[in-house]
């Protein structure tokens, strides 16, 4: 039977802003031998359970294998977040019903995931009434336990949105904080359906009189709003009558600083070993000292020089695209970015 790990080196959030890079850091970590590489789990699985103070067992499992509407949006289109094979034929579940753990976090960690899935059902729910982030901690331990690993760092994109959150529930995390240059980031956005459809909300929020834009980039008052935010939205907003023709790339480019700016506030004040912040374009650029430095951030014992020949594979040049924009675009989604490329030190 498979024990917990009690694991010795402190947990990883890798928090980021979303389309800047954070999936390629999950994939590096996930062909190391000692890292368990959770991607995707809270985008997945989501946040809702963290309004219990105390759950049971069999509430996280169906937390884990049943869909909700956070689970579905998310299908609504296909993107390479996604790595349930929906398509094969031989496919146990299809879209309507495929478990939020199923989508990307167990197809990342083996391509045996039906017996891991079938494995974790019981290791959930035999779990006693518990907070909400000890049945999480007892599942990442279980799965560092299943896959011999020795820390699990868990990359979820947009998290950013949620990562406070995440830092108060696991006080001991450490970050990696991944981001890129934020014209680049917000035109990636503006063509990926999940940032379309939340910064169409936004917009579309305003008619009640909530700025969430403003609340965003202000600290607290994101804090009090974010956690239903997405329960309105499931409930009240239909993504298919939002006014997705109205978005401009300025908006995402707004939408991206204030989250720049928010993480600032998050975990800015946080010493050197805890805190690591990685640019997508000097890991591209340099990916052996990039790479050595993100694994020895996380422990240096984990230092490993056939894993790095491996992983200084995984970055590759990715087509710029802010400069294919016209000269009033590129004006305007500069001026967006602008607050947040301040604070990155890149050039505007």
């Amino acid at each position: 039977m498979v024990k917990p790990n009690r694991v010795s080196i402190a947990p990883v959030f890798v928090l980021s802003t979303g389309r800047c890079g954070s999936t390629m850091v999950s994939d590096i970590l996930n062909l190391h031998p000692k890292v368990l590489s959770l991607s995707e789990f809270f985008s997945f699985v989501g946040m809702g359970s963290f309004r219990r103070r105390r759950v049971t067992g069999e509430r996280m499992w169906d937390l884990y294998s049943r869909q909700q509407n956070r689970t579905r949006l998310m299908l609504r289109e296909r993107y390479e977040e996604l790595a349930y094979p929906l398509d094969d034929p031989a496919a146990r579940f299809t879209q309507a019903d495929v478990p939020p753990i199923l989508c990307a976090t167990l197809p990342h960690l083996t391509d045996r995931y039906y017996e891991l899935f079938d494995e974790l059902g019981p290791v959930a729910r035999g779990q006693p009434r518990q907070a909400p982030a000890a049945h999480f901690r007892h599942l990442f331990e279980w799965l560092c336990g299943r896959f011999g690993s020795g820390v699990w760092v868990e990359r979820s994109g947009g998290s950013l949105l949620f990562g406070a959150r995440l830092l108060r529930e696991f006080p001991d995390a450490r970050v990696v904080h991944v981001y890129r240059d934020g014209r680049e980031t917000a035109i990636s956005m503006s063509r990926h359906y999940l940032f379309r459809m939340i910064v169409a909300m936004m917009h579309a929020l305003r008619s009640w009189g909530i700025d969430a834009m403003a609340s965003m980039s202000g600290g607290k008052r994101w804090d009090r709003i974010s956690p239903w935010l997405e329960m309105v939205t499931s409930a009240l907003l239909n993504p298919d009558k939002l006014r997705y023709d109205r978005l401009t790339l300025a908006d995402f480019g707004t939408f991206w600083s204030g989250m720049i700016g928010r993480s600032e506030r998050m975990f800015g004040h946080l010493p050197p070993e805890r805190l690591l912040n990685v640019r997508f374009e000097d890991v591209q650029a340099a990916p052996d000292s990039q790479i050595r430095r993100l694994i020895r951030f996380i422990d240096p014992s984990l230092e490993d020089d056939d894993w790095l020949r491996e992983a200084v594979s995984i970055p590759r040049p990715t087509p710029l695209k802010f400069e294919r924009l016209d000269e009033e675009e590129r004006a305007a989604l500069s001026a967006a970015c602008g607050p947040g490329l301040e604070r990155l030190g890149y050039r505007i």
